[in-house]
């Protein structure tokens, strides 16, 4: 066997797996996931926050919480569980028990889902009486599977109860299917035959049957592989279910220290919509990762651009030491100037990881070289003692000027441009939430529900913020570019050929709210949208607007309010018509105006001033 050191030391054979395997020797798959340590941290966080020890190995396998989690399809987070199309399927397939749990995660692979085999699955489950056997043999093998061979094992016991293989001669049939070896499947057939005919079953019974496993085996998962992928699902799931901040802080965890920020930001979207508030990071109580705090998720420290684990340590050094921190300069009296530098300073301002001090980030900033230069008055001052035989002077903290007292805050845009800067998304806000209503009704789709197996190769409209733009030239010198989109659930890269650039680039640039219509194209860390329009966004509320409706409650409504409301629709004349939804007591419905229907611009303009009259919800568009 030749051998060579790869580059991470180990010792690794030069030939590939089958002549590894021809030539005796045993070869092993050794599968690493990440979602074992996100358990694992999930159950530290629990044991440290709640003071309970979960035996994860030990659930209940019927626990109603975690099955209702499956049902609704709550699935973000949720091992093997969490793509669109899963989500749909348990939507439509509700699992109630283990097994089907076992069957969906084998299901839910391309070969059953183009060959219609789940959703013949489903439509069993709903109407038993489709469920049918060519054989009596067959029923103990296939009834918990609905009549359909769904696994390999399956294949492998038909092979041994029906035609008399043994296990060794079943295992070689199922890979022969799966590898689809034409002339191994025709003396495999022969086989099969003629064992059947030994058992006393008809030739053309068995011929149907081979036949039949013979085309649910190009599809057929291995049993024990989805029984194990399952039940991690099961553990993942339970947690969710029953400590989903402690779950979702572990999560979180996992994707910062990866990198994976589309996936950071689809979580705290998650969090946000479970009603679990994420704190942004605090110099005085987060931790290196995320944490969980009063019921709450803390930003970790180590999710901080530019702040890598040495400067984590040595901030959380600093404030085991001394305590909390009072003021941003407390920072600067007992630090290694080379670990904390000024990049990992600005970055911790930019998050928000000092506004627990009472200092508004403005000031932070516009403080920032005085805070540096204190720090190299105190290390002159450390040395100045240590060479002094009766020590040398205290550097004293400066006061902070008047005009920085008196300074304001960033506003918004700014506060949440800093924080994409220092975090790569935003924390205590999002550009697009104000809109968040009106966009289900505008897009096809978020970008955390793009499917790879739905959505492939399709014609999709999707709104965002353009986060980074990266302008290129074609070999004929044409201009085109690429730009990341990312709206509350994730992350996409879009590309705009020279053709759709030439149209629409005046519109590509950073910070800049589009609609964006293209083709999905793409898979897994590769997938992007290929564009074909862009729009800003507040043209496309308008433009794209089919009607604006406006509930009036007619209790106790006076006069007044009707003139002033004609009064805001006057002033907002455009091309949308409105409807009224007139609400009494006891029922609602739609009227237009009898004589000549009110057309008008949706403005947000509009919309707001609608709501101070009338009230939250009172007034809605639809695209």
């Amino acid at each position: 066997m030749p051998l060579y050191q790869s580059a991470k030391g180990e010792i690794t054979t030069q030939y590939a797996m089958g002549d590894v395997e021809a030539l005796g020797l045993l070869k092993m798959d050794l599968l690493g996931l990440r979602n074992l340590t996100v358990i694992d941290d999930a159950l530290g966080l629990i044991r440290a926050d709640k003071h309970e020890e979960i035996e994860v190995n030990g659930l209940p396998l019927d626990d109603a919480r975690t099955f209702e989690l499956f049902q609704a399809g709550n699935t973000d987070g949720v091992f093997q569980f969490e793509s669109p199309g899963m989500k749909d399927l348990l939507r439509r397939f509700r699992p109630e028990q283990f097994r089907d749990l076992i069957a969906l995660n084998a299901l839910y692979r391309p070969g059953p889902l183009k060959s219609g085999m789940t959703d013949e699955f489903i439509h069993r489950r709903n109407h038993p009486e489709r469920i049918a056997y060519e054989l009596p043999q067959l029923e103990p093998v296939l009834r918990e599977t609905r009549g359909i061979i769904v696994y390999q094992e399956q294949v492998m016991r038909i092979a041994t109860d029906l035609a008399g293989f043994t296990l060794a001669g079943a295992d070689l049939l199922r890979k022969a299917m799966g590898k689809k070896d034409k002339e191994t499947m025709k003396a495999q057939k022969q086989k099969f035959l003629q064992g059947a005919k030994k058992k006393g079953i008809a030739a053309s019974k068995a011929d149907k049957i081979f036949e039949q496993i013979k085309e649910f085996a190009e599809y057929g998962f291995n049993k024990s592989h989805a029984a194990v992928y399952a039940l991690l699902a099961y553990q993942t799931a339970y947690l969710k279910a029953h400590y989903p901040e402690h779950f979702l802080a572990a999560l979180l965890t996992s994707e910062a220290e990866r990198g994976a920020t589309p996936q950071v930001v689809k979580y705290i979207g998650e969090c946000h919509d479970m009603g679990l508030t994420v704190l942004p990071p605090d110099i005085n109580k987060s931790e290196f990762p995320f944490t969980v705090e009063g019921g709450d998720i803390r930003f970790g420290l180590a999710a901080v651009k530019n702040v890598g684990q040495a400067a984590v340590e040595e901030i959380l050094a600093i404030r085991r030491k001394n305590g909390p921190f009072r003021s941003p300069f407390d920072l600067f009296l007992d630090h290694d100037t080379k670990v904390l530098n000024r990049k990992a300073i600005e970055s911790l301002i930019k998050a928000g990881a000092f506004d627990s001090l009472g200092w508004r980030r403005s000031q932070c900033f516009h403080m920032l070289d005085r805070m540096i230069e204190f720090g190299h008055d105190v290390q002159k001052a450390k040395v100045a003692r240590q060479n002094l035989l009766f020590g040398g002077s205290v550097v004293e903290t400066p006061p902070i000027p008047q005009e920085v007292q008196e300074m304001r805050e960033w506003d918004e845009s700014h506060v949440l441009s800093y924080e994409m800067d220092a975090l790569g998304f935003y924390v205590t806000g999002h550009p697009l939430a104000q809109y968040k209503d009106r966009l289900r009704k505008l897009v096809s789709h978020s970008l955390g529900e793009l499917d790879d197996d739905r959505d492939f190769d399709k014609d999709i409209r999707v709104a965002g913020i353009v986060a980074s733009v990266k302008p290129l030239r074609t070999k004929k010198d044409e201009r085109m570019a690429t730009f990341v989109l990312e709206d509350m659930t994730g992350r996409i890269e879009v590309v705009a050929f020279p053709e759709a650039f030439g149209k629409h680039g005046a519109y590509l640039r950073e910070g800049q709210l589009v609609l964006v219509k293209g083709r999905y194209q793409g898979e897994g860390e590769n997938r992007r949208i290929t564009l074909s329009q862009a729009t800003p966004l507040a043209d496309a509320f308008e433009t794209q607007a089919k009607r604006v409706v406006v509930r009036v409650f007619l209790p106790g409504l006076e006069e007044a309010t009707i003139s002033e409301l004609k009064s805001i629709l006057d002033a907002h004349e455009g091309r949308c018509p409105v409807f009224f939804e007139l609400e009494t007591p006891h029922s609602y419905r739609v009227v237009a105006r009898s004589v000549e229907v009110q057309k008008v611009a949706p403005t947000d303009d509009l919309l707001k001033k609608i709501e101070a009259l009338l009230g939250e919800n009172s007034v809605s568009v639809d695209y």
